[in-house]
């Protein structure tokens, strides 16, 4: 645990005008990188249990967003779009939640709706509607598998084969596709943690819990490029990071960090 960098994150607890990182009104995921959501992802990562208080009362929070038919509403009036409530599901199964009734609720929720193309994406777009936009948004389609591979599902038939698939087939393409035009640029090719966005080292580190990208050559490929990045000590250097996180020692741009470098080696043993 890095105690100066918890420190940091339970000092904006309330920088959003409500508690936990939240705003006054309820909203989970504004503030980036300091939301409810985001704020309980790295608190996750530094090694602060769901005893400490900020945690039970922000995941509280998280559990009091979740509706009965499995989907989880972020704000008040916000839309209840699969990437919404897969970014919130995924915080509840880091801290334990993945077999709670509620969690498997939305887990089979999310297969329901798996788009047609193979993944899944909401109906919103913000830059306009092309032909690329019809196809499944591949960082909803991560967030979703993300939570699947906690609550047993990852090996659900063809629905999780397809929206693997579809990730794959991204790498092939790279171009942007989905309603909010994911692409695979030169920021993607960076080393970015803690997870927080679509990038090369989330992307490798959810596919590798999943035989169907474990077996195939593009996954390979972009697991070969991860492996790239680490230093003659075997270490993860982080070479992008959210700009808001400037202050965190365990994510600083331009250094090695540990934590990352031990998500990679517990991801490097599913491979083996």
């Amino acid at each position: 645990m890095n105690d100066g960098d918890v420190h940091i994150i339970l000092a904006k607890r309330h920088h959003n005008g409500g508690d936990y990182w939240a705003t006054a009104d309820g909203r989970i995921y504004v503030g980036s990188p300091f939301s409810t959501l985001s704020s309980l992802g790295m608190l996750f990562e530094l090694g602060v249990s769901e005893a400490h208080e900020a945690v039970e009362g922000a995941l509280a929070l998280v559990f009091g967003a979740w509706r009965d038919d499995g989907r989880i509403r972020l704000a008040p009036k916000a839309p209840l779009y699969p990437c919404y409530t897969a970014e919130a599901a995924r915080i509840l199964c880091r801290y334990g939640y993945a077999e709670d009734e509620r969690l498997q609720l939305t887990a089979a929720y999310l297969l329901q709706n798996a788009h047609a193309s193979g993944g899944w994406r909401c109906n919103f777009t913000r830059l306009g509607r092309g032909p690329e936009t019809e196809c499944a948004n591949p960082g909803a389609t991560l967030f979703v598998l993300d939570v699947l591979r906690f609550t047993g599902h990852e090996g659900a038939g063809l629905l999780v084969d397809d929206a693997v698939e579809s990730l794959l087939a991204h790498w092939t393409h790279r171009a942007p596709c989905g309603p909010c035009h994911y692409g695979m640029g030169r920021r993607f090719f960076t080393v970015e943690f803690p997870f927080l966005r679509y990038n090369l080292f989330y992307y490798v580190y959810v596919l590798s819990y999943f035989a169907a990208a474990r077996q195939d050559q593009r996954f390979q490929a972009a697991a070969a490029t991860l492996a790239s990045k680490l230093d003659l000590e075997g270490e993860l250097r982080v070479e992008h990071r959210h700009r808001g996180l400037k202050g965190l020692a365990f994510c600083r741009e331009g250094e090695v960090s540990s934590f990352a470098t031990r998500r990679y080696e517990e991801m490097r043993k599913r491979l083996q």
